[in-house]
C-alpha cells in the first residue's frame, strides 16, 4: 500500500504555496494549514504510507525550489516544514480515529460475545475478524487481581506479550471485562489457558484465575465465561486460596446452591443451635470448616486454627451437644459438612437466611 504512486490530489496547491511563500517570506495562512491537514487525513484514509507521502512532498519541493538567493531558500524551507508538519498532523489524526473506531468495534464485539446479546449468526461472522471460529469449542479463563485492569494497562500488555511469545497467533483473544483479565481460546488448546493462568497469576501479584469448561457453538463462550465467574465467586465465599480454579472441579457447589430454600432450611435446622453458644456461631463454624478441610484430622485442624488439640476437641464436643450431630460420626458427618458448605455459600450467620 505504501509503495503505490501518490495521486497528485494529495499534493494539490503545495507547489503554488511553496513558490509564493519563498517569494514573499510570509508564513502559511490558517486556511493553507487546514487544507494540508485535510489532505493528510484523506491520504491516511486511502491507505497510503506516511513515509511515501513525505517523500512525495520533498520531491515536489525540489521541483518548486527557488533559484534565487539565500533568503528565498530559507523561506522555502520554512514553508516545507510547516506544510509537511500540518499534513502529518492530519494523517496522525485520521490514524488515531481509526484506532479508536477499531477499539470501539472490538469492545462492542466482546460485550455482545460475553452477554450473548447479538444474533448468533452475525456474531459468528464478526468473530472471524478477531480470530475466533465460534462453530468450534471454546473455553474462557478469567483472572482477578488486587486492582481493576483495563485494556492497554501494563498488566494486560505483559500477559499478552507472554502468550504471543509462546503460542503466536492461535486464535486467542485476550481482553478485559469488569476489571478482570480474560483469555478466550479454542477448547482443545488447554495449554494456552494454563499458560495464561501462570502469567496472569504472576503479573497480578498472586491473583486468582478460574478456568471455565470448553463449550461448543457460538453460545459456548458465554457458558464457559459464566462458569469461570461462578468459580471465582464460590472461591471467594469459601475462602479458597488456590491460584488456579477449574470449574469442572467445583460443579458440586452450584448443585448444592441451586435450591436455595432447601439449603437455607438445612443450614438453619442443622447449625441454628450454634448461635446459642457463647461468642456466637462464628468460632464453632470456623472449627467445623477447619476440621472438614483437614480431612477430619484433629491435630491438623487445631494447627490451622492455632489451637491445642484439647481445645479443638472441646469445641467439637460443644457442637455435638448443641446440634445433636457428632462431627466424628460418619453417619452425621455428611449432613454437617453439607450444612457448613451451605452456610459459607449463604454467608451465614452474618447474612440473612430465609
Amino acid at each position: 500500500m505504501s509503495e503505490r504512486e501518490i495521486p497528485e490530489q494529495y499534493l494539490e496547491g503545495y507547489a503554488e504555496i511553496l513558490t509564493e511563500v519563498a517569494a514573499t517570506g510570509r508564513r502559511l495562512t490558517r486556511d493553507e494549514l487546514a487544507s494540508r491537514r485535510t489532505l493528510g487525513e484523506q491520504a491516511a484514509e486511502a491507505g497510503f504510507g506516511l513515509r511515501t507521502l513525505v517523500i512525495a512532498h520533498l520531491e515536489a519541493a525540489r521541483g518548486a525550489w527557488p533559484a534565487r538567493g539565500t533568503d528565498a531558500a530559507d523561506g522555502a524551507l520554512a514553508a516545507v516544514q510547516q506544510a509537511v508538519d500540518a499534513f502529518a498532523e492530519g494523517y496522525e489524526r485520521a490514524q488515531r480515529l481509526a484506532v479508536r473506531q477499531e477499539e470501539a468495534a472490538r469492545r462492542e464485539f466482546i460485550d455482545d460475545l460475553l452477554y450473548g446479546r447479538s444474533d448468533l449468526g452475525r456474531l459468528a461472522e464478526r468473530a472471524e475478524r478477531f480470530g475466533l471460529r465460534l462453530s468450534h469449542e471454546h473455553a474462557v479463563a478469567v483472572a482477578r487481581g488486587p486492582v481493576a485492569y483495563e485494556e492497554g494497562d501494563p498488566v494486560p500488555r505483559q500477559v499478552e506479550r507472554a502468550l504471543i511469545a509462546r503460542f503466536g497467533d492461535r486464535s486467542i483473544l485476550l481482553t478485559t471485562k469488569d476489571g478482570r483479565l480474560l483469555c478466550i481460546a479454542p477448547g482443545h488448546q488447554q495449554e494456552v489457558l494454563i499458560h495464561f493462568a501462570k502469567q496472569a497469576h504472576a503479573a497480578t501479584d498472586g491473583g486468582q484465575v478460574a478456568l471455565g469448561r470448553p463449550q461448543p457453538g457460538p453460545g459456548g463462550v458465554v457458558q464457559s465465561y459464566e462458569e469461570a465467574l461462578n468459580a471465582l465467586e464460590i472461591a471467594e465465599r469459601l475462602d479458597m486460596d488456590d491460584p488456579v480454579l477449574r470449574a469442572s472441579d467445583l460443579l458440586v457447589y452450584p448443585v448444592l446452591a441451586r435450591d436455595r430454600q432447601a439449603m437455607a432450611d438445612l443450614v438453619r435446622n442443622t447449625l441454628g443451635p450454634l448461635t446459642e453458644a457463647r461468642g456466637g456461631a462464628g468460632p464453632l463454624l470456623d472449627t467445623l470448616t477447619a476440621y472438614f478441610d483437614s480431612g477430619c484430622v484433629a491435630a491438623e485442624a487445631a494447627r490451622r486454627l492455632s489451637l491445642s488439640v484439647r481445645a479443638l476437641t472441646y469445641r467439637l464436643e460443644r457442637i455435638h451437644r448443641l446440634t445433636g450431630a457428632d462431627p466424628g460420626d460418619p453417619a452425621h458427618r455428611y449432613m454437617l459438612q453439607t450444612a457448613v458448605i451451605g452456610a459459607r455459600l449463604l454467608d451465614w450467620p452474618d447474612g440473612a437466611v430465609a
